[in-house]
């Protein structure tokens, strides 16, 4: 009971703190804001930021997904909103001059839009793809609002009469209002050394506070500043008019039924431009929330919740906003756990909005320019100009740079568009950055699973430098093409066999479609091949690559250009094809071998010897896809290949199944069995040298015949000559030991992959 009884404090004294936060800076955001529209709609700005509060707060906590998340106007509404009404008035391409009234329905539309992207955001999964958008964008755009907000409040903090050129204001001190810069200095001192003072109370509170005590110590010495109408440092006269909102909110509907495509048009860009920007300012400020409380937050949930708010916000003329870091932080610090918390502070500024909202008229404007020009000094990541002491970030900081001039120059819709450009530029970098081709090896380090004898195995060993095996990685597109044929163009120039191994490529474009044309042709003008192994069927974009290849033409040059499902099938092909140059005629490879021609048994035995060991040896004619023996078979057998093909595999579900090794002519297997006596059983604890013998099926690949010697037949053979068991079991330990080296060769391989 005591746990709930505090956590429910916790929620109210949380709650209460996030109003304290966010009430001051929403009445400051509105009225920069509107402020383009003049003195006589400052109030109209004021309220809107004290609504957006009140609205987003009862809202967005309810419906959204992090709990702990604070939701009010912000610095980047602001930013957007105050350039829009600026550009609205000087009359924007498609949309020309219009009024004060006009414009306020304009973007009361945009908020409602806004709010409408983030809700199809969040239902279209678009709360993960906002959060890559790469860094110095992100930081280059909050940069470049802050840079506004700072630079916007200057004008107010100095007082200058509305259309002074800026600089003209600055060089000339007689259109300075000093008592608005004392009360702006005052506030700034007080927010930025708040923190020395106490931690209780919030930072913009004090500065507020200091601010409004300040300019009623001057009104002392001047009478004229405790005159609220007409004030031009004063917001002015604010009225809660329940009727007039209702009326406002069947305007703005009627308004939208009555716009043109091209009006539309016009402002779906802004209306675009401030979704992102409140999403990525809200998950940013979840990410962090994330962190302190060891939460997870849903991020989609969460951009429903904050497009709902936004939507019922523009619908009652309040401003649009997002997750706050200040307020969200002070809440958790003040106690704060559960969504009730923002709630509360929903709850708390309507009861401000109710009761005291004759008293935000008071408020200075030079204490809310000076709570601006810290929170604008504040959103500039000034942590980004140490990336120009190092080459490797530089473009990072150019991309910032570019983007907050960008912001500052024109405004922040076609800082949007630069940021997309920028975010494409570092994915770029990034792609080329990173090597293309993950490992390169020759054929003579790389074997199939097809189980060589010895000679073979001298064959490939120096044969195997005419085939190189590149295993790609990545995106091959036009930024990497390049990149890859730089890598292999030496190998193209002596290499017989040129293998791409395709199992890690994540996306495929026609630029690299064309240079892989480019790269058989010249292959093909040597009489080399160029191989393609592991073609994804799906790539991570959908795309089915042997597909692709097909539509591309990229296979029409089927003799010089081979695909194979497996890296294994391609190397297979390829040292059957530097065997058979060094092989004799193929009738006499097919030859049935003799006891005496089997590998293992090559001048081991005598005529005698070998005479006695026949006595223990049968033969055995198998079809092709006839089974040697099946997974689970009991036995004690050896087998020797006099002529045809054995692939030994793991059975899987209907024909699949994994093929660990391939035996050909004058080789064996099953010589586990034969050692150990024990049945090819279905225990999964095995050594991988004998796994093809117990668990495991042997099938012939083409017509076979064997050699078969069961271990109970050898044993009474050589009874009466132990020396002959010596050796045959001698020389099949050699085998074995080699095998195992081999297999040990291949261990260290799939490591490194």
């Amino acid at each position: 009971m005591a746990t709930v009884n505090n956590r429910i404090m916790g929620d109210v004294w949380g709650g209460l703190a996030a109003m304290l936060v966010a009430l001051p800076s929403a009445i400051a955001y509105g009225v920069v804001s509107f402020t383009p529209l003049g003195s006589a709609y400052l109030g109209v700005g004021a309220m809107a930021g004290v609504i957006g509060t009140v609205v987003l707060g009862l809202v967005a906590p309810m419906i959204g997904g992090a709990p702990r998340l604070i939701t009010a106007p912000c610095a980047p509404a602001a930013a957007v909103l105050s350039a829009l009404i600026g550009e609205l008035l000087a009359g924007r391409p498609g949309v020309g001059a219009i009024t004060p009234e006009q414009v306020l329905l304009l973007v009361a539309i945009v908020g409602l839009l806004s709010g409408g992207l983030q809700v199809l955001f969040g239902v279209v999964g678009g709360g993960k793809v906002i959060k890559f958008i790469p860094y110095p964008v992100v930081s280059g755009y909050l940069s470049g609002v802050g840079v506004l907000i700072f630079l916007s409040q200057v004008p107010k903090l100095l007082g200058w009469p509305k259309g002074t050129a800026p600089l003209q204001g600055l060089l000339d001190p007689s259109l300075w209002q000093w008592s608005g810069i004392v009360v702006g200095v005052v506030t700034i001192v007080g927010m930025t050394q708040a923190g020395r003072i106490t931690k209780t109370v919030p930072a913009p509170i004090i500065g507020l506070l200091a601010g409004m005590t300040t300019y009623f110590l001057i009104g002392l010495g001047k009478p004229e500043l405790y005159q609220l109408i007409n004030n031009k440092l004063l917001i002015g006269p604010i009225a809660v008019d329940f009727q007039a909102m209702s009326a406002g909110m069947h305007d703005r509907w009627n308004a939208m039924g009555q716009m043109s495509l091209k009006d539309f048009a016009a402002i779906l860009l802004p209306a675009v431009t401030l979704s992102v920007l409140l999403s990525i300012d809200t998950l940013k400020t979840c990410v962090v929330v994330d962190a302190l409380t060891l939460s997870r937050h849903d991020s989609n949930r969460t951009l429903i919740g904050q497009g709902v708010g936004n939507l019922l916000t523009a619908a009652v003329g309040g401003m649009p906003g997002a997750g706050t870091m200040g307020a969200t932080l002070v809440s958790i610090h003040s106690g704060g756990q559960t969504r009730f918390s923002g709630l509360l502070e929903g709850v708390f500024s309507l009861v401000v909005l109710l009761l005291f909202a004759s008293l935000i008229g008071w408020v200075p404007i030079a204490a809310l320019a000076g709570i601006l020009m810290v929170v604008g000094y504040r959103m500039f990541d000034w942590h980004s100009l140490t990336m120009i002491r190092h080459r490797s970030t530089l473009l990072d900081f150019f991309v910032i740079a570019a983007v907050v001039v960008v912001a500052v120059a024109f405004n922040l819709i076609a800082a949007a568009g630069a940021g997309i450009g920028f975010a494409v530029i570092l994915f770029l970098r990034e792609q080329v950055r990173s090597s293309v081709v993950r490992r390169k090896r020759l054929g003579n380090q790389v074997s199939s699973k097809h189980n060589r004898l010895r000679q073979e195995r001298d064959i490939l060993t120096e044969g195997g430098k005419a085939c190189t095996i590149c295993e790609l990685q990545g995106s091959l597109f036009f930024g990497t093409t390049d990149q890859l044929f730089t890598s292999v163009e030496s190998d193209i120039k002596t290499c017989r066999f040129l293998i791409l191994d395709l199992r890690h490529v994540q996306s495929v474009d026609f630029t690299a479609i064309h240079m892989l044309e480019l790269i058989g042709a010249m292959l093909k003008d040597r009489g080399a091949y160029l191989i393609l192994s592991d073609l994804p069927s799906h790539l991570p974009t959908g795309l089915d690559l042997i597909r692709y290849f097909e539509q591309t033409g990229l296979l029409n040059q089927a003799a010089h250009i081979k695909t194979f499902p497996y890296l294994d099938s391609a190397m297979e092909w390829v040292e059957e094809q530097l065997i058979e140059e060094h092989r004799e005629q193929l009738v006499a490879r097919e030859r049935l071998l003799g006891l005496s021609e089997i590998s293992l048994l090559q001048g081991l035995l005598d005529e005698k010897s070998l005479a006695i060991f026949a006595m223990s040896v049968e033969e055995r004619s198998l079809a092709p896809g006839e089974k040697v023996f099946s997974y689970g078979d009991p036995g004690d057998e050896i087998f020797f290949i006099r002529r045809g093909q054995i692939r030994i595999m793991i059975p899987g579900q209907g024909d699949k199944g994994m093929t660990l090794a391939i035996f050909s002519r004058g080789d064996f297997f099953g010589e586990m069995v034969f050692l150990d006596l024990h049945h090819r059983s279905t225990d999964a604890v095995t050594d991988l040298v004998d796994l093809h013998n117990r668990s495991t099926d042997a099938v012939a690949e083409v017509p076979t015949e064997l050699y078969v010697i069961s271990r109970r037949r050898f044993d009474q053979v050589v009874e009466n000559y132990p020396e002959l068991g010596f050796r045959v079991i001698f020389r099949l330990a050699r085998a074995l030991s080699f095998r195992l080296r081999l297999t040990s060769s291949e261990l260290r391989e799939l490591k490194e992959l």
